[in-house]
């Protein structure tokens, strides 16, 4: 019996298995999901791929006690061992495999590519991936990782309080997410991030929209904003309310002073995204950046490395200012260049 956006899910379902992860006939293909999410998305990227001539394979299971590293002794043999032969794997987990071991083995293979949708339930699958038009997508990301690119000093700021400032590196890459067509980490569609040069992010970050950092800390939809005093790069104070306190009993716990570290920033510019308390659809909310500390992946090939763990939070109505000229405003797109495209985009 047909259900509630069911030709809506089937068509991003055929968009993900075949214009982003681009499976070809023969291929194999691994979708993962936990067991607190829900089953639909996953169901339907492997008919999509059945379809298109993949070899498919859904693994269901227990789900980890955490992100990361954290996840590592939560996970089932047989899932360890499949996710670095795969040729495409779509990941749906709440708890998140990203950073965790098997993760780390497989996007250094050289074969696999990973599209990561972490915790996305069905109508956040055709809003934030059926329902875009890539065409103006592409064009508009892309024109924002060129200014981007080019700027040596930023200054971020919001009207929660974030005022911080930092350079960035000309020969790191930026994250541009649109497609997985390579081998290697991809994530949904909407978000653009890289790694400053870290030990030059100074000034005050304020978490307004959301924070996750799995387990105890996934905190969502945040009731009073988080407070990061920064200097070098190094989270050097924590304020705020009960959900700052949690955070901290939470860094505390886990022992790792790599985890104060500040890893990688990322813009928001998914035109269907709504704050809803799941990190993957939160930080591409329109407008927000978002920042992630601790465990610094291989593919922003910054100063870091491994963490225990790893977390992020959202800092919504973000203004950005490139070598000093502003693109975006309270979360409005202000840059000439820029707002035409914004528009096709919807936004």
């Amino acid at each position: 019996m047909p259900v509630m956006k069911d030709l809506e899910l089937a068509r991003a379902a055929y968009v993900i298995v075949k214009d982003m992860v681009q499976v070809k006939e023969g291929e194999s293909l691994l979708i993962t999901v936990d067991s607190v999410n829900e089953w639909r998305p996953a169901e339907e990227v492997a008919k999509a791929g059945q379809a298109l001539g993949a070899k498919v394979m859904v693994a269901w299971h227990s789900t980890p006690p955490g992100y990361g590293k954290v996840a590592d002794p939560g996970l089932p043999d047989p899932l360890v061992a499949a996710i670095p032969r795969t040729d495409a794997w779509v990941e749906f987990n709440n708890q998140w495999l990203l950073y965790s071991t098997p993760w780390e083995v497989a996007m250094n293979n050289g074969h696999t590519r990973n599209l990561f949708l972490g915790g996305l339930n069905t109508d956040q699958v055709v809003r934030c991936i059926g329902q875009l038009d890539m065409k103006a997508q592409t064009a508009f990301q892309n024109k924002v990782v060129s200014l981007t690119r080019k700027a040596r000093q930023m200054r971020i700021t919001t009207p929660a309080g974030t005022d911080v400032s930092f350079e960035n590196d000309p020969t790191r890459p930026m994250t541009n997410e649109l497609t997985a067509e390579t081998p290697g980490p991809h994530f949904l569609v909407g978000q653009i991030g890289w790694a400053p040069v870290e030990k030059t992010i100074n000034g005050t970050i304020v978490f307004d929209g959301s924070f996750s950092g799995g387990g105890e800390a996934d905190l969502g939809i945040l009731k009073r904003p988080i407070q990061l005093v920064v200097k070098d790069g190094i989270i050097t104070a924590i304020k705020g309310g009960e959900e700052a306190a949690i955070l901290r009993r939470w860094l505390e716990k886990l022992g790792d002073r790599r985890m104060y570290s500040l890893a990688h920033v990322c813009y928001g510019f998914n035109p269907g995204a709504k704050l809803t308390g799941l990190c993957t659809e939160d930080e591409r909310v329109w407008g927000s950046t978002e920042w992630g500390f601790g465990y610094q992946g291989p593919m922003f090939k910054g100063a870091l490395g491994e963490a225990a763990g790893h977390a992020d939070g959202i800092c919504l109505n973000s203004s950005v200012w490139l070598d000093g000229t502003q693109i975006l405003a309270e979360g409005t797109v202000t840059h000439p260049e820029l707002a035409a495209l914004a528009k096709a985009c919807g936004k």
